[in-house]
């Protein structure tokens, strides 16, 4: 279905925040009852990164970092999963890190964003980005976060032309998180702009509304997805919460994703590791349906742990759960 290339020393390489996530060690607990916490990779595309190193994908990154504790903590977590570091830059500002405090109450999860437009993954520099490393691979991820402001904003447009020009596979991961933006129309214009680019468009019904809030409003799924094969896309995943998610191919066939249940304990990371397999999947040259079977345990997986990196499974533990899964609850995607 998409034309990947191959014989390059990089399966895939997301592109955005690397940071670090602050969770309680017990859920269900409001951060006011809980005493004992967790310190964890986080960022959306680093969650993703290590889902797809220990699945077995040879893992590239490009972000930026502080040059401090931290940024070792973070850059340090990458190297023992193997994922390769040079397209990770340190900050010589004297800026912070990202950090994300967690609560679960009433099985609603709450995040707490500890940053602002002038964090270290907001100021990747165009002139920092190497196009020989993004030629060295086969795919890449640009997480909508990345967006957000100037140079990061800059650094993005600068790898999505650079991704088309040596033929990668290209993924938008729209990612929306609302204090980094400042306005609505931001966010409709570049997330246009950067979809437009990739050939795999996944978000949430209510992220794909954002992207269209200026340009087409009360978009049905099928729709939306239309649209977007009128420009690049070959491969549309919108998602619907506990409701699942379905998926549209270019060539028409539909799949309604259902979720494989488990008893979650939050409900972030399961995007991230939604992501990764799914891609994981796609690189290794799995039929469609599979990897969004793939895609929808690793997700559950995810949720189920109170943390999202720490969450990421290897391939064979993702394999038995899909067989678990299927043998308790039947089949998980529906083709049509």
């Amino acid at each position: 279905m998409f034309s990947i290339p191959e014989k390059r020393e990089l399966d895939c390489i997301p592109v955005g925040r690397l940071a670090i996530d602050i969770n309680p060690l017990v859920m269900p607990q409001t951060f006011a009852e809980c005493n004992a916490f967790g310190k964890y990779v986080g960022g959306s595309p680093a969650n993703t990164a290590v889902g797809l190193a220990r699945l077995g994908a040879r893992t590239g990154f490009i972000g930026k970092i502080t040059d401090d504790s931290l940024g070792d903590f973070c850059y340090d977590y990458f190297k023992k999963d193997g994922i390769d570091l040079r397209g990770i830059v340190r900050s010589e500002e004297n800026i912070p890190l990202g950090v994300t405090f967690t609560e679960v109450i009433d099985g609603r999860t709450n995040l707490m964003l500890y940053r602002d437009r002038i964090t270290a993954d907001m100021l990747l520099k165009p002139e920092e980005i190497d196009e020989e490393y993004i030629a060295s691979s086969r795919s890449v991820i640009v997480s909508g976060t990345a967006l957000a402001a100037s140079p990061s904003r800059d650094a993005c447009f600068k790898i999505l032309e650079l991704a088309r020009k040596h033929g990668l596979l290209i993924i938008f991961d729209i990612d929306y998180r609302a204090p980094i933006w400042q306005s609505m129309e931001e966010v409709s214009i570049y997330y246009t702009m950067a979809a437009r680019y990739a050939h795999i468009i996944i978000g949430s019904r209510e992220e794909f509304d954002l992207m269209d809030s200026i340009f087409h409003k009360d978009s049905s799924d099928e729709e939306t997805a239309k649209r977007w094969f009128a420009e690049a896309a070959e491969l549309i995943i919108i998602k619907h919460g506990k409701d699942g998610s379905m998926a549209y191919e270019k060539d028409g066939k539909r799949y309604q994703i259902d979720i494989a249940p488990v008893n979650a304990v939050k409900s972030t990371g399961g995007g991230d590791a939604y992501s990764s397999a799914f891609v994981y999947g796609v690189l290794s040259g799995r039929p469609i349906k599979n990897c969004l079977e793939m895609a929808t345990v690793h997700a559950s997986l995810a949720v189920a742990c109170n943390s999202c990196s720490d969450a990421m499974v290897d391939l064979k533990t993702l394999e038995e759960a899909i067989v678990r899964a299927k043998n308790e609850h039947g089949e998980l995607v529906k083709e049509y």
